[in-house]
């Protein structure tokens, strides 16, 4: 059974920071994109960053560059996002996602975890 679970979320003040985690199981992530995605209150999910399978290219949404950092570690098929200064807007439940080479959309989904960021 294919499954990625995300933790390392919670509640942070704003300006503070917060590492969440993936880890997969079920088939091999080594070759796979992976990404963050995030739904805040109300609003649709957004893309927030995303890693090739080689950590050679990575992307980030505009509203988090500079404050978040995604990276891989495929010996533990994990994928990690680093955040930092942390802001309000920010809170939301945040999924990880597995994209697979030649895949066009990401078709594994986590169940994701929530980052409520306080004033």
């Amino acid at each position: 059974q294919v499954q990625l679970v995300e933790s390392g979320g919670g509640l942070v003040q704003a300006g503070g920071s917060l590492r969440l985690s993936c880890a997969a199981s079920g088939r091999a992530f080594s070759r796979d994109t992976m990404g963050w995605f995030r739904r805040a209150p109300g609003k649709e999910r957004e893309f927030v960053a995303s890693i090739s399978w080689s950590g050679g290219n990575i992307n980030y949404a505009d509203s988090v560059k500079r404050r978040f950092t995604i990276s891989r570690d495929n010996a533990k098929n994990a994928v990690y996002l680093q955040m930092n200064s942390l802001k309000p807007e920010d809170t939301a439940v945040y999924y990880c996602a597995a994209r697979r080479l030649a895949v066009s959309s990401y078709d594994y989904w986590g169940q994701g975890t929530q980052v409520t960021v306080s004033s």
